[in-house]
């Protein structure tokens, strides 16, 4: 098995990505395949210098996609860029894995390009696992597509149902839509005609709409939206997380009474503030696509390439990609047997 790191994506590339997958070598059984610029790399590397040099090889990229770049221009353009080279080894192959900081166009763009798209599948979705109150749940999709039509959205409930069963054995999960109500006839069009799709699908377990302050509270096992919607309340719980924290901050400085007691639920207020770091949920496959990709932030440290590296590890063990195929063609037939 091999987990392959574009080592030049995100804010904190190279430095925090090589440290992470370092780091990443004592928590998962997979080699590493670093791409990027190799000397940039093996500069990096040279700071640990007790790493299993077994383990990690480099693969020269010479270039590198950035957030500011037209997607597709990008790929056409950039050849050698890490992306592109990283893509390259993942196409169809159960037993390896991409995780990229980088820019989410170009991964998106590229996993529909160069790896394809799952037979049945109209557009790939990145799927974010939630740390709901009694279990996980998935939201999907969290920013690959800010436009969406009803077949994707449908789409992408296929695509959840298929996750949940194989990576978390739920075997017929229930499937939400993400609205600014409960009630059926609430929302706009797209959200209505989505509505309908999804309860007049025998192969899907829908529940009805969701609003998005009930995401975290297992209301369903799968909640469905476009990209836009699934992006900001990505966003919202990130900064509404980072406001909480600070709070408590500034309430424990406020005097030593309120240090004092702080002392005392030092464990509780450290695993509060876990639960709000998305370094600790791994990072957002991207489902849909002929390769096991996942996207982790933008701004990850790498705390975040460990753990993303462990989801990847499990992944892989798990054959997840050939599981969600499987399960994809098999709703398929009997959703074309049902019209």
């Amino acid at each position: 098995m091999k987990i392959i790191i574009d080592a030049m994506g995100g804010d904190n590339a190279p430095h925090e990505i090589v440290k992470g997958a370092v780091d990443g070598l004592k928590s998962c059984k997979a080699e590493v395949v670093l791409v990027g610029r190799q000397d940039v790399i093996e500069q990096e590397l040279a700071k640990y210098p007790d790493h299993d040099k077994s383990r990690i090889t480099v693969v020269n990229a010479t270039e590198v996609i950035d957030n500011n770049e037209s997607p597709v221009f990008a790929l056409r353009r950039k050849k050698d860029s890490s992306i592109v080279k990283a893509l390259a080894l993942v196409k169809g192959n159960d037993d390896a894995a991409l995780i990229s900081a980088g820019s989410t166009g170009a991964l998106f763009a590229g996993g529909l390009l160069l790896c394809g798209r799952l037979k049945g599948i109209d557009r790939p979705a990145l799927a974010t696992t939630l740390p709901a109150k009694k279990g996980p749940t998935l939201l999907l999709d969290s920013g690959a597509n800010v436009d969406s039509d009803v077949e994707h959205l449908v789409g992408f409930a296929v695509l959840g149902k298929a996750y949940m069963k194989t990576v978390f054995g739920i075997e017929d999960p229930t499937i939400g839509l993400i609205n600014n109500g409960a009630e059926e006839k609430k929302g706009n069009n797209l959200t209505k005609a989505a509505h309908q799709a999804l309860k007049n699908d025998p192969n899907l377990n829908f529940v009805g709409n969701v609003e998005p302050r009930y995401s975290y509270d297992n209301q369903a096992d799968v909640l469905v939206c476009d990209g836009f919607a699934g992006n900001a309340i990505l966003k919202t719980s990130e900064g509404i997380g980072m406001y909480i924290m600070g709070s408590l901050k500034d309430e424990i400085k406020s005097s030593k009474l309120a240090m004092l007691g702080a002392l005392f639920m030092k464990k509780a207020l450290k695993s509060l503030k876990n639960r709000f770091n998305y370094d600790y949920y791994g990072g957002a496959p991207l489902l849909g696509v002929d390769a096991n990709i996942i996207k982790i932030h933008g701004s990850s440290k790498s705390s975040a390439v460990v753990y993303a590296m462990i989801q990847a590890d499990k992944m892989m063990e798990g054959k997840v990609l050939s599981a969600i195929k499987q399960n994809v063609n098999e709703m398929a037939p009997q959703a074309e047997a049902d019209q």
